[in-house]
């Protein structure tokens, strides 16, 4: 061996001897990890499982404890109002009448009514937080609540100055009733309308499960970031032509694949699908026979066309942590409360909690 040859391998020992590279996965500089930092909690209805849902009381405890997101649903009132409720009609075990919005009023009792027939000054007349309601022990109850404006939670997350706040909002319309719900152009724009003068457009996403809504909002606001929300049944795998649901397009053209059919439905502005996280619907990990929807393969296939993975309504913890390692992107839940407290133990950075200024 030449005198070079020697001096060649000896300068070479100390690499051959180190230990192998890991991946990069250099902390940021809170110290956490990338694939822990970014988690999108967000608080279904406010986070219905602590608060009267879509109170402003809910919304506000939910800054209070810090969630990603704020989740909540838009309906349109007779004069085109934009309020903030889950159910197209006014629900006997969450509101109750008190007395009609005019003396003889042919609506009255309001209670059991589309909200697209009633007016706003209708619907402020119901006692909307009169019961905790049934299967929530843990809701604080607002009594004397009455349903809110848009531009209402709008404002709140202002004079919270919860920058770094999103505003989830589903366009709720019934794409498999249309007639229960305010037209879809109507009832697009008067959302786009509200949060456009809000001045805080820069921190809202739109949801629905109408994919044809969220095509309408794209051509108002083809900036702004939508949201395929979905359950397995809405998709219509295997039935004769396209499901109302999907905005025109037929799943089975693309093998009833939902990420697949997400990105080919909604071809601007979609940035994260939300599927139903499981089967029986609000079942959990101890059931047996419980599957997820969403999978590995799903996640990785949406992650591969730059599509997020955010699955509702999960609340248990076992299968919440199981979502979690599935890969999921984040979590809208009834109890933002035990979602955090996860993240917490599992190192994950925590949104920022807000106080009222």
């Amino acid at each position: 061996m030449s005198l070079h040859l020697v001096l060649a391998t000896l300068a070479l020992m100390p690499a051959l001897m180190a230990p192998a590279a890991l991946p990069a996965a250099a902390a940021d500089d809170s110290g956490v990890l990338p694939q822990k930092t970014h988690f999108d909690l967000q608080a279904h209805r406010g986070g219905i499982g602590m608060t009267t849902e879509e109170s402003l009381e809910g919304f506000g405890k939910a800054m209070r404890l810090g969630v990603t997101t704020l989740e909540l649903d838009t309906q349109i009132t007779r004069d085109e109002k934009v309020v903030v409720n889950h159910d197209r009609q006014i629900s006997p075990s969450k509101c109750r009448d008190t007395e009609p919005a005019t003396q003889g009023d042919p609506m009255y009792p309001y209670v059991g009514k589309y909200i697209k027939d009633l007016t706003l000054a209708q619907i402020k007349t119901m006692d909307c937080g009169f019961q905790q309601l049934p299967g929530f022990s843990e809701q604080e109850q607002i009594e004397g609540f009455r349903m809110v404006e848009l531009k209402d939670v709008l404002n709140l997350v202002k004079s919270y100055h919860a920058k770094q706040i999103t505003l989830n909002i589903e366009t709720k319309v019934e794409a498999g009733a249309p007639e229960q719900t305010a037209p879809v152009n109507l009832f697009v724009r008067r959302v786009f309308e509200e949060i456009r003068a809000s001045g805080i457009e820069d921190q809202v996403t739109i949801q629905s499960f109408a994919w044809g809504a969220l095509n309408e909002m794209h051509s108002l606001a083809p900036e702004w970031p939508l949201v395929a929300l979905t359950n397995r049944d809405f998709l219509q795998v295997g039935e004769p032509g396209a499901s109302p649901w999907l905005g025109g397009v037929d799943a089975d053209t693309y093998g009833g694949d939902l990420v697949t059919t997400a990105a080919a439905a909604i071809p601007g502005g979609l940035t994260a699908v939300s599927p139903n996280y499981g089967f029986p619907q609000n079942g959990t990990v101890a059931d047996p026979g419980f599957q997820f929807y969403p999978d590995q393969q799903m996640v990785s296939k949406a992650h591969a066309r730059g599509l997020k993975i955010i699955p509702w309504t999960s609340d248990d913890p076992a299968t919440v942590k199981e979502l979690m390692d599935l890969g999921v992107d984040g979590i809208i839940t009834d109890y933002p409360n035990r979602v955090r407290d996860i993240m917490a133990d599992r190192g994950m950075r925590l949104p920022k909690a807000y106080e009222p200024r």
